[in-house]
């Protein structure tokens, strides 16, 4: 057998590897979807924000609240929060099915399997962090810590599918770290980070990998 067959085959058996271990089949287009849906919910908090009448301006709401501020605030913020997650994850799992589909492969194997557990840990444990920020009414807190928390979860979960993944997740917790000493635009950096840099990443990935 000639080298350049031997290196053929080490190729191939790289690639059969890779594609055991590693879920590649995430949509850049769903990363766009999911950017415009986080661009979308922010404006609506900032109009709600400062629509008239509203008594805490966006400046002011680093500091603890009364109870019932807090209970009004979060009703509208968690309605539009979870209107995003669910709109981005449903969207995300269209675009992938279609892509897994198409190539022939499995949704739901090992790699992902993996994916998700070290996606879920830090998650999960921002999760937490979250809500007893809510309980203490520390809303100033809350922008920063989601953005750090996802950044960790993005970085812990890359391991198992596009290394782009692990640059998106460094974003994300620069921006988080930068939002702790401008809190008074939490909004702006989450607005940024979930919408704009989703919606990089997901054209990057789509003209990469999919084009």
């Amino acid at each position: 057998m000639k080298p350049q067959e031997h290196l053929d085959h080490l190729i191939q058996i790289r690639s059969i590897m890779e594609k055991s271990t590693r879920f590649l089949s995430l949509s850049g287009l769903s990363g766009v979807f999911a950017g415009t849906y986080a661009l979308a919910g922010a404006g609506l908090v900032y109009w709600y924000l400062h629509s008239p009448g509203f008594e805490h301006k966006y400046s002011q709401i680093m500091f603890p609240l009364s109870i019932n501020g807090i209970l009004v605030q979060y009703s509208f913020f968690l309605m539009v929060a979870g209107s995003v997650l669910i709109l981005s994850i449903g969207t995300g799992l269209f675009f992938t099915r279609k892509k897994v589909l198409a190539s022939g492969n499995k949704i739901w194997n090992s790699a992902t399997k993996r994916m998700a557990i070290n996606l879920a840990i830090p998650l999960v444990t921002g999760a937490i962090f979250c809500f007893q920020l809510i309980q203490l009414g520390l809303l100033g807190l809350i922008a920063p810590s989601l953005l750090i928390f996802y950044g960790l979860a993005l970085i812990n979960g890359s391991k198992y599918t596009f290394d782009d993944i692990r640059y998106l997740g460094i974003c994300e917790i620069v921006l988080g770290i930068l939002a702790f000493y401008l809190m008074g635009y939490g909004l702006y950096f989450w607005a940024f980070g979930f919408g704009i840099l989703h919606i990089v990443y997901g054209i990057i990935v789509y003209r990469k990998y999919e084009a």
